[in-house]
């Protein structure tokens, strides 16, 4: 595990944060294109209060990528470099959160009972949901690198769960 991603955890909660923490996915070029897009939506939003002043920002922010598509992978590369620093420097101190994430007013609040409590004598109906859920209610996809189907780690000072 890269120690830039726990590093304003003491060493402690950085140790069991490392033991725990799933790999990321291997991405591609437009993955990390398309991530770096949404991650700017967000911290735009942290930013910008007004829906009105949110849509032009985003339009204006939308403008910026599309003049780019199509350049050769070492532009690209440099272009991706060059969104994380200004994604960093933009990041919010304190950034909007929906309420059921880590550090929302509802996170937790009326989670599913597990199915070993609903039914003890292991007698479900086959029509209860077998879907695990994250901390976050999102569902459980390997593929996502969410899937929380073991102990997980919540940051709430970063608002995110590993």
């Amino acid at each position: 595990m890269s120690v830039s991603r726990f590093q304003n955890m003491n060493h402690v909660f950085r140790s069991a944060a490392e033991q725990w923490a799933q790999k990321p996915p291997q991405l591609t070029q437009n993955q990390e294109v398309a991530r770096l897009y949404r991650k700017s939506l967000k911290v735009l939003l942290s930013w910008v209060v007004d829906r009105d002043v949110f849509n032009e920002k985003a339009e204006e922010l939308r403008a910026r990528f599309d003049t780019e598509r199509g350049c050769s992978p070492a532009k690209a590369s440099r272009l991706l470099k060059e969104g994380r620093k200004e994604l960093f420097e933009w990041s919010h101190p304190d950034p909007y959160c929906v309420p059921w994430m880590p550090g929302g007013s509802l996170f937790m609040r009326n989670p599913p009972l597990p199915k070993e409590v609903c039914f003890p004598d292991g007698d479900a109906p086959d029509d209860f949901p077998k879907v695990l859920l994250n901390p976050d209610m999102s569902p459980c996809k390997e593929e996502t690198g969410k899937a929380a189907t073991g102990t997980v780690i919540v940051d709430f000072s970063t608002k995110d769960m590993y």
